[in-house]
C-alpha cells in the first residue's frame, strides 16, 4: 500500500472512530439520562405509594373517629334519656314524699292525743263501773258481749302499731326526699351512709323473700368517715344501680347476702357493695361497664346502669370503680370518691 494510500485509511479510521466515539458518548448520556428518569419515576411511585398508604391510614383513623364518635353519641343520648328519667323520678319522688308527708305528719301527731284521750275514756269507764254498773244488768250484759276488758287491754297495743307504722311511713318519706335531693344544690356536703339507707329502704321490696330465693340479708359495716362534696342524686344513682345488680345477681341462692362497707383512705372515701352471688368471669369483667353490654335477658335490662355508674363516679366526680369478682364466690364494686368536688 503507497504512503499516501496508507494515510489517508488511518484518516478514515481516525474520523470513523470520532464518530463512534461520539455516538458512544451521546449512549452513554441517553443512558445516564434513562436512570435518572427511571430513578426518578421510581421515587415518584415510592412517592405515590407512601402517600396513598398514609390516606388509608388517615381514612381508617378518621373512619374508627367518627364510629367511636357515633358510639358516643348514641350513649349520650341514652344517658341524656336515663338523666331525664331519674330527673323525672326525682321530681315525682319529692312530689309523692311531699304530699305523704303532711296527712302523715297529722295521723302521727295526733296518735299522742289519741292514746291520752282513750287513756282518760277507760279510766272514766273503771269509775263507771265502780260507781254505777252494779245496778244496771242490762249495761253488764253490753259490756260482755262487746267485749270490754279485751278492748281496754288490746286499744294501747293497737295504737301502738299504729305509731310503728306510722313512723315506718315517717322514714320512708325521709328516705324518698334524701334519695332525691330535689330542693338541694347540685354539689354539696353529703352523709353517704344517708345516702345508702335510703337506697336500701327504697329497695326493701325487692330483698324480700321470693318463691325461687330467700330473703336478701343486708350487712352493714359503715366507717367514721367525713361528709362528701358531690352530687348527691346521681351519687345515689350510682348506688341503686350497682344494688339492682347485686340483687339479679343472687336469684336462685340460698343464702343471699350483700355486704355494705365504708372506710376512709387518705384524702378518699371507699365503699364497698359486695353480693356472694354466682360472680361473672374474667372476659365479662372487662367489658362489665361498657356502654349496652349486659348478661340479661332482653327486656330486663338496658346494659347502662353500670356505664353510667362509671361515668358518674369517674368523668364527673374524677373517682375510682372497680369490679372485682369471683365466679361461684360473689362481686364486689369498690368506688373510691374524693372528698372534695375536683370539677370536670
Amino acid at each position: 500500500m503507497e504512503p499516501q494510500e496508507y494515510e489517508q485509511r488511518i484518516k478514515e479510521l481516525e474520523k470513523t472512530n470520532r464518530i463512534l466515539q461520539k455516538k458512544l458518548e451521546r449512549s452513554e448520556a441517553n443512558r445516564i439520562t434513562l436512570e435518572e428518569s427511571n430513578d426518578k419515576k421510581e421515587f415518584l411511585l415510592k412517592k405515590v405509594i407512601a402517600d396513598l398508604e398514609e390516606s388509608k391510614q388517615v381514612l381508617e383513623q378518621r373512619r374508627q373517629d367518627l364510629e367511636q364518635a357515633l358510639q358516643n353519641l348514641q350513649v349520650m343520648q341514652v344517658q341524656l334519656v336515663e338523666s331525664e328519667k331519674m330527673s323525672a323520678l326525682g321530681i315525682m319522688v319529692a312530689g309523692v314524699a311531699h304530699e305523704i308527708n303532711n296527712p302523715i305528719g297529722f295521723i302521727y301527731g295526733n296518735l299522742n292525743y289519741v292514746e291520752v284521750y282513750v287513756k282518760d275514756l277507760f279510766y272514766l269507764l273503771e269509775c263507771y263501773e265502780e260507781y254505777c254498773l252494779n245496778s244496771i244488768p242490762e249495761l253488764q250484759a253490753e259490756i260482755k258481749t262487746v267485749e270490754l276488758d279485751f278492748i281496754k287491754e288490746d286499744f294501747p297495743k293497737l295504737v301502738n302499731s299504729m305509731k310503728i307504722g306510722a313512723e315506718r311511713i315517717k322514714k320512708i318519706v325521709l328516705s324518698l326526699r334524701n334519695f332525691s335531693h330535689l330542693d338541694e344544690s347540685e354539689i354539696k356536703d353529703i352523709d353517704i351512709h344517708d345516702g345508702l339507707d335510703s337506697t336500701l329502704m327504697l329497695l326493701q321490696s325487692q330483698l324480700k323473700e321470693k318463691s325461687d330465693r330467700a330473703e336478701i340479708q343486708i350487712v352493714t359495716e359503715y366507717g367514721n368517715i367525713p361528709r362528701v362534696e358531690c352530687y348527691a342524686r346521681q351519687l345515689n344513682q350510682v348506688f341503686m344501680n350497682i344494688i339492682i345488680n347485686a340483687i339479679d345477681a343472687l336469684e336462685k341462692s340460698l343464702n343471699p347476702q350483700i355486704k355494705i362497707s365504708t372506710e376512709t383512705k387518705e384524702d378518699s372515701i371507699l365503699i364497698r357493695i359486695a353480693d356472694n352471688g354466682i360472680g361473672i368471669t374474667q372476659e365479662i369483667k372487662q367489658k362489665i361497664f361498657n356502654p349496652f353490654f349486659t348478661t340479661k335477658v332482653v327486656g330486663k335490662g338496658t346494659g347502662l346502669g353500670l356505664s353510667t355508674s362509671y361515668q358518674i363516679i369517674v368523668n364527673k366526680h374524677g373517682g375510682k370503680l372497680e369490679c372485682n369478682s369471683t365466679p361461684g364466690v360473689g362481686t364486689e364494686f369498690a368506688i373510691a370518691l374524693p372528698q372534695k368536688y375536683k370539677g370536670r
